[in-house]
């Protein structure tokens, strides 16, 4: 789902292109290790996450940042897996701002692989977080001038794309336990770990490997050390579909909700580009 037409919000949006040149697009290189892919050595998407995260504390931090604006938490995570990055491979890893309000944003990440040609695109919905009160806060003007010189959206809503699946009409339901290494500062589960279940599902169904693919996560509450995570499974034909949109009503969509109890912690949703 490329163009350079912007598109409604929604599953199916297009996603800004990357702006290259300019000397706002924050681009760096690293390789593609051994612990980022899965058995036949594709980049994973935890492990891509992993990646978006870090670069995007590595430009907060060159930007000067850091102090003033240090703790960040994503709402939603939209990656599309569009050629496979392989293991040996140099990640071309680009940020910029897509969408900015004053108290929260969205940052593109595009990722390349140099030398296959390996493709993941990206773009995460961010809230500045207050570290006292642990609510939204304001950006501060300087840095949102920064923002703003990669996109002209300054007045961006949040709207949930998705709905959670029940439990009774539920096509599959999995336990999926929490360790205490997926817990992060914030004591929760941190956000590339959501992707591993991402893995552990395509796992069980490879087919959905063998095109283009779109994978989105919401989050909705935190998921703590201790809790009994389930995925639920719900699997929508084509056809079945107007739910998500009038652009995907022509392919199947899968959505995974992530509960505790009766309690929905985070929404996934994946189908062919």
């Amino acid at each position: 789902m490329s163009s350079d037409k912007p598109t409604a919000p929604g599953l199916g949006k297009v996603m800004m292109p990357v702006p290259d040149p300019h000397p706002d697009v924050f681009d760096r290189q690293w390789p593609l290790r051994v612990g980022d892919i899965d058995r036949v050595g594709r980049l994973r998407f935890d492990a891509a996450c992993r990646h978006i995260q870090d670069v995007g504390s590595d430009q907060l931090r060159e930007l000067g940042f850091e102090e003033t604006h240090p703790l960040w938490i994503v709402r939603r995570t939209m990656v599309d897996l569009i050629r496979p990055i392989e293991f040996q491979d140099i990640l071309r890893m680009r940020r910029w701002c897509s969408g900015t309000s004053n108290r929260w944003c969205e940052m593109r990440v595009r990722i390349d692989g140099r030398r296959g040609g390996g493709l993941m695109e990206s773009e995460a919905f961010w809230i500045n977080i207050n570290r006292e009160t642990q609510g939204p806060a304001r950006i501060s003007d300087d840095f949102l001038t920064g923002l703003q010189r990669t996109t002209e959206v300054d007045r961006l809503r949040w709207k949930a794309y998705l709905k959670a699946g029940s439990r009774e009409d539920a096509h599959e339901i999995r336990d999926y336990p929490v360790r205490v290494t997926d817990i992060d500062l914030f004591d929760h589960m941190n956000n590339s770990v959501y992707w591993t279940v991402i893995e552990d599902y395509l796992f069980s169904y490879p087919e959905l490997l063998k095109a283009p693919l779109r994978v989105t996560i919401e989050h909705d509450a935190p998921v703590a050390l201790g809790d009994k995570l389930e995925i639920l499974s719900h699997v929508y034909p084509a056809g079945s579909t107007d739910k998500f949109g009038a652009d995907l009503v022509d392919r199947t969509v899968t959505t995974l909700t992530y509960v505790v109890g009766d309690e929905t912690k985070a929404i996934a949703s994946i189908f062919p580009l």
